[in-house]
């Protein structure tokens, strides 16, 4: 089917086609909106420049959460992973949190794919240099479009920044740096020069990845064997099942030869050397800070993952470095099972521009200039699944803006997107951000299993998410309602019960009870519930895991609600955007700085602000009461 094409106008260009860049695209085109994608090679689309993985703690989360909008993301892993597991099943459903090894090849293919069989969408190979401009409302200037470093133009009305780690990149392996972006991709030199000179703050940010090397090379025999799950959780709530792959991970570890190997040669590696100025990532720590930082530990450990089904290259998490090559050989050949070890790329840190995401509003709209947009690593988060999920938010946002519509924004107590955007927008960010189910406070109700039931009528309602989606959704919240209620329902005899209790080592009951009284037992689960309950039909993992979870973690749910309650309170009680914090009698110096400078949209962001002290809090309440009385004396 042919498709025509405006080369000049359209309504959204986004910059980038990285994980950000893609779900941005994808969001607004299907969202109705004429959209451009700019990459500088279509062989950049999706790329996994560090680890080929999709999920993870907390990260996990985030994707489920994309699907239940209407997102790709989930949907693309589970047709692409080679490995999936649950992490964190040892512990309570609060953290539980998918991953899967992605194929990395393949993803990035399915996702150009995708792409280019979007309608609305157009996919097209070209440098932006510069952002062209307008001047909007207010006097402020508005983004109207960009010029490419061919000379081409195009205008749109709003513009979508997902430059990634390309954005002013430089790569180094000890003294030596050149400008490059991710796996000797082109960096976006022109557009980071053009930004600065255009006014925007930029930082610089540094994150470095492992070496790869061949697995024909490695001694599998010397290293521990980690398998996949037996019939995995599929990513996406449009899939039942997901495929049964199970290509083996591998655990090695180092050992003090090595370490003494890195002490005595860190001043040679890029940052010891003093020759890189970035803010690496606290979570993801490169061997020499490994080394440097916890002298004590006789070994790190170290995953080797495949890096895809088609390719013998292997990634080895948990050893980024920029050693010199010779000394990362040398290096690696000393860990168990890598003796041998023949590289097929060296590992490097890499160095690249960011914005502030304090000039963002939670809607990932830039501050200063109307109808510029920023997702992902601009923004200084770390990982593909952060980066995805801005990317997903941006497009949405950039969509309902151009209609006049408000914008679409999640709150913490909604989702981990909520958590993520709240976190850079409040609070900002020193070093690149990730997220951990730590960092959400309402993470009993965050789960991975039940994003549908939280997102996806919302996704519905925008016009992202499908009927189809909706559907699914209604029919699983509808099953695992009735199943809820059987169980609080059904009841067995004593005797039933004690035998089921006695086997597995639980305190017997002395009259009958429900099955629900028993499924909260921590001893029980809803398996072994099969021999005392008769009455039980096949209503599906999903739904069935939600009657579960609802019923055992009861108490401690209801304890959430309420402090969620709490929470939205604050939240409610909106700030006027025109509020002058720094004449409002009061407040502290800091406070009125950091007031004015992020505008909080409530009384609950502005009580997040690092600098704004309860007592802050305090007088802006005092301060809304006096506008409302006064709204209230005009008749307004």
């Amino acid at each position: 089917m042919s498709r025509k094409v405006d080369r000049d106008i359209y309504d959204i260009i986004v910059v980038g086609a990285g994980h950000a860049g893609c779900e941005a695209a994808l969001a607004s085109a299907r969202l109705g909106k004429k959209t451009l994608l700019l990459t500088i090679s279509l062989e950049q689309i999706a790329h996994m420049p560090c680890n080929p993985s999709i999920g993870g703690t907390g990260k996990g989360q985030l994707v489920k959460e994309i699907d239940a909008l209407g997102g790709e993301m989930g949907l693309l892993i589970d047709k692409t992973f080679i490995q999936s597991r649950m992490l964190n099943r040892s512990k309570g459903p609060a953290v539980w949190s998918p991953r899967a090894q992605a194929d990395k090849a393949r993803y990035h293919t399915e996702m150009k794919k995708t792409l280019e069989r979007q309608a609305n969408l157009h996919l097209r190979q070209g440098e932006a240099e510069r952002l062209l401009y307008e001047k909007g409302e207010s006097g402020r200037r508005r983004a109207s479009g960009v010029l490419l470093r061919s000379g081409t133009e195009y205008r749109a009305a709003a513009l979508i920044l997902a430059t990634g780690t390309y954005l002013g990149s430089r790569v180094f392996v000890s003294d030596r740096s050149c400008e490059s972006g991710p796996s000797g991709f082109a960096a976006s030199t022109a557009l980071a020069k053009t930004l600065r000179g255009d006014g925007f703050l930029l930082r610089r940010f540094k994150t470095g990845t492992p070496a790869r090397v061949f697995a024909w090379s490695l001694d599998y025999e010397k290293m521990t064997e980690q398998k996949g799950d037996e019939n995995p959780p599929p990513f996406s709530y449009m899939n039942d099942r997901a495929p049964n792959r199970k290509e083996s991970c591998w655990l090695a570890w180092t050992n003090p030869a090595a370490h003494r190997l890195v002490a005595e040669n860190i001043e040679k590696t890029a940052p010891y050397g003093g020759h890189t100025t970035g803010i690496g990532p606290r979570y993801c720590l490169s061997i020499e800070d490994k080394v440097s930082r916890f002298p004590d530990r006789v070994r790190h450990q170290l995953f080797l993952e495949p890096e895809g089904m088609e390719t013998e290259e292997v990634y080895i998490q948990g050893m980024s470095t920029s050693l010199p090559e010779a000394l990362q050989e040398e290096f690696y050949r000393m860990i168990p099972g890598l003796e041998n070890a023949v590289f097929s790329r060296y590992a490097y840190s890499i160095e690249y521009d960011c914005l502030d995401p304090l000039s963002l509003t939670p809607a990932l709209a830039h501050k200063e200039v109307s109808g510029l947009y920023c997702a992902g690593q601009i923004n200084g988060t770390s990982g593909y699944e952060e980066a995805a999920a801005q990317g997903l938010m941006a497009g949405i946002n950039a969509s309902r803006a151009i209609d006049g519509q408000p914008p679409f924004t999640l709150e913490r107590s909604e989702a981990y997107i909520g958590v993520l955007i709240d976190d850079l927008v409040t609070k900002g960010t020193d070093e690149p951000y990730r997220i951990m189910t730590s960092r959400a406070e309402f993470r009993l109700i965050l789960r991975q299993d039940n994003a549908d039931l939280r997102l996806t009528e919302k996704g519905y309602g925008i016009g992202l998410a499908s009927k189809k989606r909706y559907m699914r959704c209604l029919k699983k919240k509808k099953a695992a309602e009735a199943e809820t209620a059987r169980l609080r329902a059904v009841k067995v005899s004593a005797e039933k019960a004690n035998g089921l209790l006695v086997a597995l080592g639980s305190a017997p009951v002395s009259g009958s009870v429900t099955l629900a009284e028993l499924l909260v037992r921590p001893e029980v689960d809803y398996e072994a519930l099969a021999t005392v309950d008769e009455g039980r039909g096949d209503i599906g993992r999903a739904a069935r895991e939600q009657a579960e979870i609802g019923i055992k973690y009861a108490g401690y749910i209801g304890k959430q609600l309420q402090q969620v309650e709490k929470f939205e309170r604050l939240e409610q009680k909106q700030l006027p955007s025109d509020i002058d914090y720094t004449g409002l009698e009061g407040l502290r110096l800091e406070a009125r700085q950091k007031l004015d400078k992020i505008r909080p949209v409530s009384l609950g962001q502005a009580a997040r602000i690092s600098g704004v002290s309860p007592a802050d809090i305090s007088v802006l309440m005092i301060h809304l009461a006096k506008i409302e009385k006064l709204r209230t004396l005009s008749g307004r």
